[in-house]
């Protein structure tokens, strides 16, 4: 599977891209975390954010844009209200990451990406050598049964996963 660029990239922070580290500590270099506009990713978000400024890690804050199956089958005017509201989500996302950089001194990436969840954070965790992957957990029912994201880059066994509740 060719996974083309990303749809939108945005750093921020006091140092846009992070420096060569020196292997002195255990702890992660790059610190991704998933975020999707629910508590639950807000609250993986804080925690990410958290343990990158203790540990002198840069931040990747990864927004997927997946709309729901049946978009595919509404008409222009449903598909593009979808779409307006991801766009503005991002938007949102996107300023938090921009206030939260400055306020902590860290180095944020976000990045902005369309698809599958869980593909699209599988190949940014790769792009960007992730050391660390925190997501949230779901809070859909439906997941106990048939998996979720979180479920899927835990048994994937790639990178230290972190799912936040």
């Amino acid at each position: 599977m060719t996974v083309g660029p990303p749809v939108d990239r945005q750093e921020y922070g006091p140092r846009a891209r992070p420096l060569p580290f020196e292997r002195g500590t255990d702890g992660p270099r790059v610190v991704l975390v998933g975020v999707d506009g629910t508590r639950t990713s807000l609250r993986a978000a804080a925690y990410a954010a958290g343990l990158a400024r203790r540990q002198g890690s840069a931040l990747v804050v990864v927004f997927v844009s997946s709309p729901a199956p049946y978009t595919a089958l509404a008409d222009g005017v449903v598909a593009g209200a979808v779409q307006r509201t991801q766009d503005e989500l991002a938007a949102d996302l996107r300023a938090e990451c921009r206030q939260g950089a400055e306020e902590l001194g860290l180095p944020v990436t976000f990045l902005c990406r369309r698809g599958d969840a869980y593909a699209e954070l599988r190949a940014a965790a790769d792009e960007t050598r992730a050391d660390l992957v925190v997501v949230g957990s779901s809070e859909q029912a439906g997941h106990r049964f048939v998996g979720s994201v979180a479920t899927r880059l835990v048994r994937a066994g790639r990178w230290p996963v972190v799912v936040v509740p």
